[in-house]
């Protein structure tokens, strides 16, 4: 049986090189029946482009009856579905909420706005599926599509027409049908078709500039810097090093619509920052990172101060999670950087598209090759300090790397008949072994886990039962901050399904009588089969602890702590650790911190001792 572990493609890469090999020996071409059809094909280049697009959507559509659509289960991925139906409902931010502090999550804003902390991109490919199909997953399906064809055209840039669309149709096999980037919500097909853009109009403005490519070259800059901002910007200075040149024969031809695309593309930026943030020069990134996130971005920079947070989960998740990945990447940076490259390498390239590349020797005595290579290696250079390593931050990329294995593939025929089977193959092996299963790797030869089903099944139950709800979760103390239910749609009153926190029970008090016009359901996620029982029905539990002066739960603010314990203590001036914990639970409903070092139980401390102790507690 074939696990995640046990990767299909090396045994198949093997039989690639040793049929190659034989092949070369006798001299047998059956094996490239298809190279006579594609060449006349590709020689119609605009057609060629539109196969190249609509290849892995057919072949992904007839897949739906066995593969439906998926269902989201990442942060990442309700982030931009929350962007997506903020766009669809005309607006590029939504207004507060009036209980704010049950919706928070993570990845979003939820004050003094409702919105993403993503760049737009991704949000706005999503709405328009939304818009036009009624089905946020058809933007991915048509964004897929928008980079199998920009990548064909930027090959057809530097290649003969028919390797320009085998190496299109070796991307639309091998990203475009079963690779998480088709079957999830925050794959890295735009970024991919912004980058191709730009790749593809640097070697048509080197030979002969004119305006359209100039406003291609700026159309892929401004999807860069709304797809993966950082790593596009490298990218584009690694190509503009290059072009520089050639941009200056002809200004009026090129810097003017070039410059006007991309004072556009600024102004329209700027506009969005300042609806979300306030500040036109704000990126909601950064100020989402500034405010919420201790760990930085990169490993060279130092952690910032811990905020309040008004829940446990997004406390485990920034200061637990994050802060973990962050002291890992810098301890131990060889194990680090070792593990990014082995997870680019396995997912751009993998053993099958890897072979061509031990032809590149033959190619390095040619300077536009070695162009090619200096470009990628600046553009790695904006991968190698990230904290987190997750295959769509290369997307920008994807068509340098299948350029360079073009190019080499170019150097070995026998190689280049085999390897389209090969690929088709290995599809086929991906469509057989189905999903993978639930928390394996993304990036991995597998088709996808459906790890959203459990959510998504009680989310539909709710729906096709009628009328109106609100859920509110409550996770265990061992919750793992990567499973988060807490996600809503952009009008969230106005949502048949309304997902809530549970949090203290005067705010808790105070949702159900905002919402008194629904049923009112609790779920627990962390149950081995997770149900929805009426709140009335379920037991009461108190709020996991979180630091005193958590913004939005009035009752964690200390004056009140403070009166309403000692409200309870009466004449009582000295008591266990113990007891004053177990009034500050009556009066605030939230769990005491476990008695620790300063504050043991069974130790009789005052007032002033026990609060001193519950401050500093986090």
């Amino acid at each position: 049986m074939l696990t995640g572990r046990s990767n299909p493609e090396v045994p198949l890469a093997i039989a690639v090189v040793l049929l190659a090999a034989v092949t070369a020996r006798f001299g047998w071409r059956f094996f490239g029946c298809w190279e006579r059809p594609l060449a006349r094909l590709a020689r119609r280049k605009t057609l060629a482009i539109f196969v190249a697009a609509l290849t892995p959507v057919v072949l992904r559509a007839l897949l739906l009856p066995w593969f439906p659509p998926p269902e989201p289960r990442y942060h990442d991925e309700f982030s931009f579905l929350l962007g997506a139906d903020t766009l669809a409902h005309g607006r590029l931010e939504n207004p507060q909420h009036p209980l704010w502090v049950h919706f928070e999550s993570m990845h979003i804003f939820a004050r003094p706005v409702y919105a993403s902390a993503f760049p737009l991109g991704p949000a706005a490919v999503l709405a328009l599926g939304k818009v036009v199909f009624g089905q946020a997953w058809a933007g991915v399906w048509l964004g897929t599509a928008f980079m199998c064809g920009a990548i064909c055209w930027m090959l057809q840039g530097w290649l003969p027409p028919r390797w320009a669309l085998l190496g299109a149709l070796l991307i639309a096999l091998r990203f475009g049908v079963a690779s998480y980037w088709m079957n999830t919500y925050w794959g890295g097909s735009l970024a991919a078709a912004g980058g191709a853009l730009v790749i593809g109009a640097w070697p048509r403005i080197a030979r002969k500039p004119a305006w359209p490519q100039a406003l291609i070259l700026g159309l892929g800059l401004a999807i860069l810097a709304n797809t993966r901002t950082f790593e596009g910007a490298v990218l584009g200075l690694a190509v503009g090093v290059q072009i520089v040149p050639f941009l200056f024969k002809t200004p009026r031809q090129i810097l003017v619509p070039l410059g006007a695309v991309l004072a556009l593309t600024a102004a329209g930026m700027g506009f969005y920052f300042a609806q979300v943030t306030g500040k036109p020069w704000v990126p909601p990134y950064v100020l989402y990172r500034d405010t919420l996130a201790v760990a930085p971005h990169f490993e060279w920079q130092k952690p910032t101060a811990q905020p309040l947070y008004n829940n446990k989960q997004m406390h485990d998740f920034y200061v637990g999670w994050e802060m973990d990945s962050y002291r890992l990447a810098r301890k131990h940076v060889l194990t680090d950087l070792w593990r990014k490259l082995q997870g680019y390498w396995r997912f751009y390239f993998g053993p099958l598209l890897s072979l061509p590349l031990f032809a590149a020797p033959l190619l390095w005595r040619y300077s536009r090759f070695r162009r090619l290579l200096l470009t990628g290696a600046l553009f790695s250079l904006s991968l190698w300090g990230q904290v987190w390593h997750i295959a769509h931050y290369a997307a920008p990329a994807t068509g340098l790397a299948i350029l360079i294995v073009m190019l080499c593939l170019r150097r070995v025929p026998p190689l280049a008949r085999i390897l389209p089977w090969a690929s088709a193959a290995m599809l086929a092996v991906q469509i057989a072994a189905g999903p993978a299963p639930r928390g394996s790797d993304e990036a991995g030869w597998r088709w996808p886990a459906q790890s959203g089903m459990r959510r998504a099944n009680i989310l539909r139950q709710l729906q096709n039962s009628g009328g109106k709800h609100l859920v509110l979760v409550r996770y265990t103390m061992l919750h793992d901050p990567g499973d988060e239910w807490v996600y809503n749609d952009a009008e969230i009153d106005a949502s048949p399904v309304v997902w809530a926190r549970e949090l203290d029970p005067a705010s808790n008090a105070k949702l159900l009588q905002y919402f008194a016009d629904r049923q009112v359901w609790l779920v627990e996620p962390d149950s081995p089969l997770p149900l929805v029982v009426p709140y009335r029905d379920a037991p009461f539990r108190p709020m996991p602890f979180v630091q005193l002066g958590a913004p939005g739960i009035a009752a964690l603010q200390p004056e009140h702590v403070k009166t309403a314990v000692l409200e309870r203590a009466k004449t009582v001036s000295r008591q266990t650790c113990g007891d004053w914990n177990n009034a500050f639970i009556e009066a605030t409903g939230v769990s005491a911190p476990e008695a620790g070092r300063g504050c043991e139980f069974g130790e009789a401390v005052t007032f002033d001792e026990w609060f001193a102790w519950l401050q500093r507690q986090r």
